[in-house]
């Protein structure tokens, strides 16, 4: 049972570093806000025939604060996150934008303490500037210049920053929807908010008809990316652990670049190599102190 779990999770984790090489790859074939809304009209046209009566019941009784939370993790997580990513990879490798991935922890570590209260240490701030210090390289190219700093890199970050924000909203989470029904609803509302972004992408005459590619790539990113892998996690953590199968999400930027490679024909630079390490010392620097209290309670 535990190989499973681990061909699972390899499995999964190879269908979201997917996720960027596509995106990168049909840059020129779909708007990213459109590629973003394509996504989630397919996976709503998919779940909500099994759940949108059991949804309807349970959200007409939830209290007022757990519909702000609801509401708060479609914003973020279900429409601005998935379009940054696409927009961003409109002007960044797929090489630079995937390493941004490991910067999760610290944008979930800053939006804790203003959403949870959670305290900052010493240590955890001196982990976030030098995990910022590997995001001033890799967006800069190496030239640690403001002036330098890549447009598509910036938004892949803004891309992480909502994921964090989504992140820290879904731990406030207190309603009792399952997996279908919370996807279904986050994807609802992340497809409200992205109707402005669309209805800008149509005015401005960017390009609406799916190609076979763009179409491919809505299907992939809906269906492989967001449903199996998603099914695929829940299967794996609750297999491995939590902590255990958190730890392997650091793999996906190996994984991410390697097929950017055989794909895209996109080669790592000495930069990328250098921001990564900085970016997972910081990391590792500010979740130390909660990784040995977690293993105390463990014991």
């Amino acid at each position: 049972m535990r190989f499973t779990a681990w061909l699972v999770l390899l499995a999964t984790l190879l269908l979201w570093s997917g996720n960027w090489i596509v995106a990168r790859a049909v840059r020129d074939d779909i708007a990213p806000g459109i590629a973003t809304a394509g996504r989630l009209v397919v996976v709503l046209l998919i779940l909500l025939p099994f759940c949108f009566n059991s949804l309807a019941k349970k959200l007409k009784n939830l209290d007022k604060s757990q519909k702000k939370i609801l509401l708060a993790t479609g914003f973020f997580g279900g429409g601005l996150h998935l379009a940054f990513q696409w927009l961003g990879l409109h002007y960044t490798t797929a090489t630079s934008a995937t390493l941004y991935l490991s910067t999760a922890p610290i944008f979930i570590l800053l939006l804790a303490r203003p959403l949870l209260g959670e305290r900052i240490s010493a240590r955890q701030w001196a982990g976030v500037s030098v995990s910022f210090c590997g995001v001033a390289l890799i967006g800069t190219q190496g030239q640690l210049s403001f002036a330098s700093f890549n447009v598509g890199d910036a938004l892949a970050l803004a891309s992480m920053a909502f994921w964090g924000a989504y992140t820290v909203f879904l731990r406030m989470r207190r309603d009792d929807l399952d997996m279908p029904e919370f996807l279904a609803a986050l994807c609802a509302m992340g497809l409200i908010t992205l109707l402005p972004w669309v209805g800008f992408e149509i005015m401005q005459g960017m390009r609406t008809n799916l190609s076979a590619n763009g179409t491919i790539a809505v299907l992939y990113s809906a269906i492989g990316s967001l449903l199996l892998a998603g099914a695929g996690w829940a299967y794996v953590v609750k297999r491995l652990g939590a902590a255990r199968a958190g730890v392997t999400m650091h793999l996906m930027p190996a994984i991410t670049v390697m097929l950017a490679v055989l794909f895209l024909d996109e080669l790592p630079h000495w930069y990328h190599g250098a921001g990564i390490a900085l970016i997972l010392a910081g990391v590792a620097l500010s979740s130390w102190r909660a990784r040995l209290l977690q293993n105390a309670n463990e014991r």
